[in-house]
């Protein structure tokens, strides 16, 4: 049964309980944590809105299921999983200090990937900040990224990402990643854009290649 957006907010604003659209082992087939395994939660919920998302279905909160985070601790230990991706949607939505401490406790390394658009909280082995024209990162987002991975939909997009790339830390690895859909003509011109600019490495799905979730 949906619950409304009231009853949804009490229940998930101090962070012990959220909403999950999905939850599954597999491998991380992005970034730098590519080839990885790692169990991958995806929390429902997102006010960013990209035209290009593959998972819309994720937007409305209310439309999944609320688990408590000792829950979706037990999913993890269960699976054999030594990582966890928390993913969405848009997880730094939430408040998720409880969480990545109860993840700390059972030594389970913390992943997360965010627009940047909403304070992240919790503290994090990984941070993949993945900015989008639809809502601006916030400052503190860049300072704490480890990656900065920019999805190229367009040929315009370039400058877009290195406007980003100016702001990150000066450790943060810089990724392009083609818009999947529009592989066949972007990704020339991000190879070629690579091998013009060094700095910038390229993000493949690899896990749309190999066919797993």
């Amino acid at each position: 049964m949906q619950i409304s957006i009231e009853d949804l907010k009490k229940q998930v604003g101090a962070g012990f309980q959220l909403p999950v659209m999905e939850h599954f082992y597999t491998i991380q087939g992005e970034g730098g944590n590519s080839g990885r395994a790692s169990y991958f939660i995806r929390l429902g919920g997102c006010d960013v809105g990209c035209t290009w998302c593959d998972v819309k279905e994720s937007w409305e909160a209310a439309d999944h299921p609320i688990y408590p985070i000792e829950t979706c601790i037990d999913w993890i230990i269960e699976s054999g999983a030594r990582d966890v991706v928390l993913t969405g949607g848009e997880p730094a939505m939430y408040q998720l200090s409880p969480l990545t401490s109860l993840l700390q406790e059972n030594k389970i390394g913390r992943w997360i990937e965010t627009s940047g658009a909403h304070a992240l909280t919790g503290e994090w082995d990984w941070v993949c900040l993945s900015p989008k024209k639809f809502k601006p990162c916030l400052d503190d987002s860049y300072e704490k990224a480890h990656e900065l991975k920019v999805v190229i939909a367009n040929r315009n997009d370039f400058k877009w990402a290195e406007s980003h790339a100016e702001k990150v830390n000066k450790d943060c690895q810089l990724y392009l990643q083609v818009e999947w859909s529009r592989s066949d003509k972007l990704l020339p011109l991000i190879i070629s854009y690579c091998k013009a600019n060094p700095k910038w490495r390229i993000s493949l799905q690899t896990h749309k290649y190999m066919d797993i979730p």
